[in-house]
């Protein structure tokens, strides 16, 4: 019953991550929105590359959910393997992160992210969509199943990693187009952008690290670690 509930869950999710990657994909043909995303498209904004990651974390979810039910536990360790990696080390830190940046800044100075020019042009539900909604949908999937967590090393490694990639492409937009992502970033001075990048990289590896104790809180001694941790 637990698991089939899960599988419910999961399919429920994902068609909701669907549906809100879909509806934004065709924003673009309204010629207020389409200015928005000049400049770098949609894909330009973490918050949009994070709904398309958690599309993605719950489409492999629902795969592992059907396949556990055709073959039951075996010859599952890649899927269940690749799933955790991709929550512990993406999906759970970056929802988190876009979570808690966007309504810390939105609540200091909502010109910084999110102008209040944009209330005319998305409705009030997909704004809470892609910036509120996102954190619990996390942490029911930190109390719905445990999840094996890579080395430190390893899971930081590669948050860095998807971290660098962002930036670079931030910066990359900016050489190209003279336009910075967002407004915050032309406020900034170049060592002010280097500190509130490294903070941010800094603040989003504390998310992981909550991740996992909130991982082992729930799970203890039920996760059985692939290697010995670090």
């Amino acid at each position: 019953m637990r698991r089939t509930c899960t599988c419910i869950y999961h399919f429920l999710v994902w068609s909701w991550y669907l549906f809100l990657n879909y509806y934004i994909s065709k924003q673009g043909g309204d010629q207020r929105k389409s200015k928005i995303f000049l400049n770098g498209g949609q894909w330009k904004y973490l918050t949009f590359l994070n709904l398309l990651l958690q599309a993605i974390f719950y489409g492999v979810a629902c795969v592992e959910d059907v396949l556990k039910r055709i073959k039951g536990e075996r010859d599952l360790k890649f899927v269940t393997a690749f799933r955790d990696l991709l929550f512990t080390t993406l999906a759970f830190p970056i929802s988190t992160f876009v979570f808690l940046s966007f309504w810390i800044l939105f609540l200091y100075d909502r010109e910084l992210v999110y102008p209040k020019a944009l209330d005319g042009i998305f409705p009030e539900w997909l704004n809470h969509a892609m910036h509120t909604s996102i954190l619990p949908f996390s942490l029911v999937e930190v109390i719905l199943r445990p999840h094996c967590y890579p080395l430190k090393k390893k899971g930081l490694t590669l948050l860095a990693v998807a971290s660098l990639a962002y930036i670079s492409r931030v910066l990359w937009i900016y050489s190209e187009t003279g336009t910075w992502v967002y407004p915050l970033f032309a406020r900034l001075s170049p060592v002010g952008l280097t500190a509130f990048f490294s903070l941010s990289y800094i603040f989003t590896a504390s998310i992981y690290l909550l991740g996992e104790k909130l991982n082992h809180w729930k799970w203890g001694d039920m996760i059985q670690p692939r290697k010995k941790r670090k």
